[in-house]
């Protein structure tokens, strides 16, 4: 074994060796450098927000746009102008000259009653007023020949020569034969009286539409008996039934519990019972001012915007009576429906992820209605927009877009 003993000496530390040794090369500075990027670029590329696919659909047009219902009913569509055309007389029908289905304007023939008694009537007549007149030819001669006696007469008595009782004799013949000639004048004017009664009777005979309008059903046929009123038997009291398809209205009896809700010109969309799909614009005409006891309502008259060739008379319909249109404001929210699932709930208030040029924005919206699956926005959207309506929970605004799936 040494006897030596560490001492003080050994524990100094040798500068020389440490000032003696080589500093680094610029090839491993470069290396250093590399792997330091190398490390924040690992770190950059395992921290960095990733893109992520979502599925996307546009914001639908809100096709309910229009005033809110009030009050729904159903009715009838009624023709306000509607007649069976019948005669004014008597009579057994000739003719019949309209079917169902065919249009007549005004006064168009519609049939002919027959009208050989009228006729030879009005022959009658007018031999009586020519006999009249005849008559008038007569008196004015012997008018003129008694006022030509006469004014001899007063001349003769003026000389003296013709006594006071031939001259009252002469006078009195003169004003006879003017009574007589403004009878037979009266008689004239009776005579023609009665042409135009005959006349009028046989115009009676020609059945004419009263107004313009459709044949809807057709009640006699050639050789039946016709009277304007019911006198039992075969008799008929109607040619036609004439509808003014024009003049169709709809009627509808409600509740009088629900008739505060209506009110004249209010706006009321109408659906056919044979048309479901067709929304039919219309207004309000009046409200009969009268409630019927037994049934507890009150009739109203709607009356369509503009009618149409597939409305016919006492069809089914249905009526929505609609709230009044709120006047539009300068600054028009902007609505849309969109499905349930994109909404979104954020700090309490709700949002909707909107997609545009590669990326994800949170958008505030109104939520007017739920219905079913779908969600109707009052204001935040505009029709056309891109959402989100599936995509991860941790969506952030500014999130990029791998991959839009369209449904």
């Amino acid at each position: 074994m040494s006897d030596e003993r560490p001492s003080l000496a050994d524990l100094r530390i040798d500068r020389t060796a440490a000032q003696s040794r080589p500093l680094p090369s610029g090839r491993a500075v470069a290396v250093l450098v590399s792997a330091i990027l190398l490390a924040v670029g690992a770190g950059w590329w395992f921290n960095r927000t990733r893109p992520v696919s979502v599925r996307t659909a546009p914001v639908r047009e809100v096709t309910s746009s229009g005033p809110a219902t009030l009050l729904n009913a159903s009715g009838y569509v009624t023709a306000r102008r509607e007649a069976t055309v019948s005669s004014k007389v008597t009579g057994k029908i000739l003719d019949v000259l309209v079917e169902e289905g065919k249009r007549v304007e005004l006064g168009e023939v519609l049939a002919h009653v027959d009208a050989s008694n009228t006729a030879a009537s009005l022959a009658l007549a007018e031999a009586q007023r020519e006999a009249a007149k005849q008559a008038l030819a007569e008196t004015d001669t012997n008018l003129a020949l008694a006022e030509t006696d006469l004014r001899r007469q007063r001349e003769l008595a003026a000389k003296k020569i013709l006594s006071a009782s031939d001259l009252d004799h002469a006078e009195s013949n003169a004003r006879a034969l003017r009574s007589r000639h403004d009878q037979t004048l009266a008689a004239i004017a009776v005579a023609e009286r009665q042409v135009d009664i005959w006349k009028q009777q046989l115009d009676d005979t020609i059945i004419r539409a009263p107004f313009a309008g459709v044949v809807t059903s057709k009640n006699a046929q050639p050789g039946e008996m016709i009277s304007p009123m019911s006198s039992g038997g075969f008799t008929r009291t109607g040619i036609c039934t004439l509808v003014d398809m024009a003049s169709l209205e709809i009627e509808i009896d409600v509740s009088e519990s629900y008739i505060n809700r209506v009110e004249p010109a209010q706006p009321v969309v109408a659906t056919l019972d044979s048309y479901p799909e067709w929304r039919i614009p219309a207004h309000v005409i009046a409200i009969i001012p009268t409630a019927d006891r037994q049934k507890a309502t009150v009739k109203v008259r709607v009356g369509f915007d503009q009618l149409d060739p597939r409305i016919l008379p006492d069809m089914g319909v249905k009526v929505a009576f609609q709230a009044p249109a709120a006047p539009a404001s300068a600054t028009t929210a902007r609505a849309g429906v969109v499905p349930r699932p994109a909404g979104r709930v954020r700090d309490g208030r709700d949002i909707v992820w909107v997609a545009h040029d590669g990326r994800v924005t949170s958008r505030a919206v109104t939520i007017a209605a739920r219905n079913g699956d779908e969600i109707t926005l009052a204001a935040g959207l505009a029709s056309g927009e891109i959402i989100v309506i599936e995509g991860p929970d941790d969506l952030a605004d500014g999130t990029t877009i791998a991959e839009m799936i369209k449904p």
